[in-house]
């Protein structure tokens, strides 16, 4: 195994994004805000997406891409540091999107892609049980479905259009970031406008 070139993503990176997102007024409804937040979704997918491929290469075994996924899951899910309330709840839902991102991507490296059902009827599923208030079988069936996304398969990102807005919405959102970078894993660049 050749040591990777680079770390996949870093505490200052994810920190960078924190602070600009605490520095700058943020306001949902505005589409550059809205860009800052999908971004910084953008980013960590980018690096997720990056950590698969170099599995996939062999790059990186088993052990070591779980390990880096865990790492930046790390990194992602703790805890922000924002004073503004409604700031911290718009990061929130970023890192809500990313946890099935998280899963798919440790999923696929430890089984592969899932093979029972397409994209849309995993997604389905997740929809009926998060319906049914069974969120551990609802974020299972959207990861397995983003096991098949990693896998190059088609996520038509219509299909929350018919869900009722909720955990599996946002988590279809995270896996429509990872699809983006998995066809195109270039970094964003943090300064970009």
């Amino acid at each position: 195994m050749s040591n990777p070139p680079t770390e996949f993503y870093s505490e200052e990176r994810w920190q960078n994004w924190i602070g600009r997102i605490d520095d700058e007024e943020i306001d949902p409804e505005d589409e550059d805000s809205a860009r800052l937040l999908l971004n910084l979704q953008d980013d960590t997918a980018i690096a997720i997406a990056k950590i698969v491929s170099a599995y996939d290469d062999g790059d990186l075994s088993e052990e070591e891409a779980l390990e880096e996924i865990g790492d930046v899951r790390e990194i992602v899910l703790a805890e922000v540091e924002i004073d503004d309330e409604e700031k911290v709840m718009l990061v929130d839902g970023v890192q809500t999107s990313l946890v099935c991102v998280f899963i798919a991507a440790e999923e696929y490296v430890a089984g592969g892609p899932a093979e029972e059902a397409s994209v849309e009827e995993y997604l389905r599923a997740a929809a009926n049980a998060e319906a049914e208030e069974d969120l551990d079988s609802a974020l299972g069936y959207a990861a397995q479905a983003g096991t098949l996304v990693i896998d190059g398969e088609n996520l038509d990102i219509s299909v929350a259009e018919d869900l009722e807005y909720g955990l599996v919405t946002e988590w279809i959102n995270g896996l429509d970031s990872l699809q983006s970078a998995m066809s195109d894993p270039e970094l964003i660049e943090e300064d970009e406008e």
